[in-house]
This record gives structure tokens, C-alpha cells and sequence, in this order.
């Protein structure tokens, strides 16, 4: 697989993290987290008291703001995550969205018919999206391309999960049901959203993301099978319409039976969840392909020496290659002590690369 340009006017090239995408030698392996602003820290926390999570989403300052906690609080970080949730995508949509105290995100009016998905609306991302996108713009002035600035949003098959779902699950019957039962409704529901999350993307690009990620969070319930056809080819028309414009980490987890259908959908860089062998998912996807992870975040909790060791077995398995990014399985937890998260980016960044 040949190296991609991006001519993007907002890249900054030379950065570690965006030589990682491109598989180029850097002086250290660039780190980033999910989920870097987040509970974990007193500054977010402070910034919850008087602001929900839809209220900050929605407002640029306020994204900006929470998405600048992490920057000041955790030193050494190689990229700026804009702050938003992946189903603010859904409220321009037509979908009614709350965010219940201990239970998480729920849907109102879930998706469960051919009616439910011919009525959702397409999204023009500069006026229903304002929020991560002028979150984008202030974060790429506030950093004066100190680091990139991350974009991201949630992948087709993931939203389904909570539009059919109505919030959290842990078998997905429904969703898995709607797909076997009414395939062409759901090809109609992934259509749609996979064009939401394509101009969503592309503006995040043009606003000024030099990098942006894919969080397909639940794939991983599906077998090869259901991925195939359910999936794979909506996943692989988001990436070829970002060719050229922005490149792409394609993310999920409990992944490791179909890390090479997503290779095949698309993404510049491939996430991979603590749950495989980083050198071994390296050799299946291919030398054509960057990386990203796979500490498990539950590490971040452990001694210090522990966690050092851990993340050292996550470096030895990238070897010093071109093209691994350090990050976790998924996103940091709320319970996670700040000075691990230092901790760990020193770590990292204290390895000598080849």
C-alpha cells in the first residue's frame, strides 16, 4: 500500500504524530488518549458543575475549553482531541438524545422501522455541528501548531447500535435482529448515517483537524460474516471520500477476528484494543498500514512500576517500527489518577527509537 498525501493547509506535517500516520521515522512514539478529557480530571469535573454534556458539545468555547484541559494538564501529549460525543451527530438528525445520570446516553424515539429511518434528516455539518467545528478552529489558534488537532466521529455501525438499541446493551438483540430482518432498511439507515459521518469528517478537515478517527466502539460484537455484509462497505465509503482530504485512524474494539476486514475497508492507521498482541495484528494487517495502541486502560490504575513494565511490553511488541502511535485499548476511566497519565507519556517518550 503506497503512502498518502495530504495537502490539507491546516496539516502540520512534521509533527510526530501525523509522521507516525505516515509510517516515516520520528524522534519518539508519538502519544495521545482516548478520552484525555475526560472525568479524570479536576478540570473537566469543574467545568461539568455548571454545564452539561450536550451544553458543551454544542458551544465551540466550551469544547475548545474542555478539550484544552488535557493539554494543560498532561504535558507531553502529541495531539489535541477536539471535545464532542459521538451522538451529537444524531440531534440534527431528528433524534431526541439525553444523557441519564449513571445510565448513560439514551435515545428517545430509537430507530425500529423502515418509517423511523426514511425520517431522519441529512446534516449539514456548519449549521448543525457548530460545536466541534468552531471547537476545531479555536483549538488550531490556542495551539499555534504546537501539536494537531484530532477530529473524530462515531462510525455508522456504532450509532445504529444506540439508535435501534435506545441507549447501552449488552447483547445487542435488537439491532442484530433489524439487520437479519429488514436488510434493506438497514442498508438505508447505514447509507444515511455513513453520509452524516463523511460530511461531518470532512468538515472537521476543513475546519482545521489534521487527523481524524473513526470510533466503530461496538463492531466487535459481529462476526466476520454480519461485518461483511452489513457493514464493511459503508465503513469503506467514508474512507475513500476522505482520501486526499484528511488522514484516518479506523477504531473499534474486541476487533481481533476482523482486523482485516477493516484493513480493507480503509483508514491510514488501524486501532487495535489491548485484547491482541500488537506485533501479532501488525503482521496481519500488513506493513502498508500504521498502527494505534493497545494499553489496556485498566494499567493506568496499577503501581507505577507495573504500569511502567506494561506499557514497555506494548513498545517492545511495536519495536521501534514507523507508524505505531501509543494509546489505549479505549478510553481513559474515570477513576485513573492524573500523574499515571503523566507518568505514562513520559514512558513512552523516554524510549529510544532506532
Amino acid at each position: 500500500m503506497r503512502k498518502r498525501g495530504y495537502s490539507h493547509p491546516h496539516v502540520t506535517t512534521s509533527h510526530r504524530l501525523l509522521k507516525a500516520v505516515r509510517r516515516e521515522p520520528a524522534d519518539k512514539t508519538p502519544v495521545w488518549f482516548m478520552r484525555q478529557a475526560g472525568r479524570f480530571l479536576p478540570e473537566y469535573r469543574e467545568l461539568r458543575k455548571s454545564h452539561s454534556i450536550l451544553e458543551i458539545c454544542a458551544e465551540p468555547e466550551l469544547a475548545a475549553a474542555a478539550a484544552m484541559t488535557a493539554v494543560k494538564a498532561l504535558p507531553g501529549l502529541d495531539g489535541a482531541i477536539v471535545f464532542s460525543d459521538i451522538l451529537q451527530i444524531l440531534v440534527p438528525m431528528g433524534i431526541q438524545v439525553e444523557f441519564a445520570a449513571g445510565e448513560g446516553p439514551r435515545i428517545l424515539n430509537p430507530v425500529r422501522s423502515s418509517a423511523d429511518v426514511a425520517a431522519l434528516r441529512p446534516v449539514e455539518p456548519e449549521r448543525d455541528l457548530r460545536g466541534p467545528l468552531g471547537g476545531i478552529r479555536i483549538l488550531r489558534r490556542e495551539l499555534e501548531g504546537r501539536m494537531p488537532v484530532i477530529g473524530f466521529a462515531g462510525a455508522p455501525f456504532t450509532l445504529a447500535t444506540y439508535l435501534v438499541e435506545g441507549g447501552p446493551s449488552r447483547d445487542y438483540a435488537k439491532v442484530k435482529r433489524f439487520m437479519g430482518a429488514e436488510p434493506r432498511a438497514w442498508d438505508d439507515l447505514m447509507t444515511k448515517l455513513g453520509d452524516a459521518v463523511t460530511a461531518h469528517l470532512s468538515a472537521q478537515a476543513q475546519a482545521g483537524a489534521s487527523l481524524v478517527q473513526v470510533f466503530d466502539s461496538w463492531v466487535g460484537i459481529l462476526g466476520v460474516d454480519d461485518y461483511r455484509r452489513y457493514v464493511q462497505d459503508h465503513m469503506r465509503r467514508i474512507f475513500e471520500a476522505l482520501r486526499g482530504k484528511v488522514p484516518a485512524i479506523h477504531f473499534g474494539t474486541g476487533t481481533a477476528a476482523l482486523l482485516e476486514l477493516m484493513r480493507d475497508a480503509g483508514g491510514d492507521v488501524i486501532g487495535l484494543d489491548w485484547r491482541v498482541d500488537l506485533a501479532d495484528a501488525w503482521k496481519r494487517l500488513g506493513p502498508g498500514l500504521a498502527v494505534q495502541g493497545n494499553l489496556d486502560p485498566t494499567a493506568l490504575l496499577l503501581p507505577l512500576q507495573e504500569l511502567d513494565r506494561r506499557i514497555d511490553a506494548v513498545l517492545d511488541r511495536a519495536a521501534g517500527r514507523p507508524g505505531h502511535i501509543f494509546n489505549l485499548g479505549h478510553g481513559i476511566l474515570p477513576e485513573t489518577p492524573v500523574e499515571h497519565v503523566v507518568a505514562a507519556i513520559e514512558r513512552v517518550h523516554a524510549r529510544t527509537l532506532p
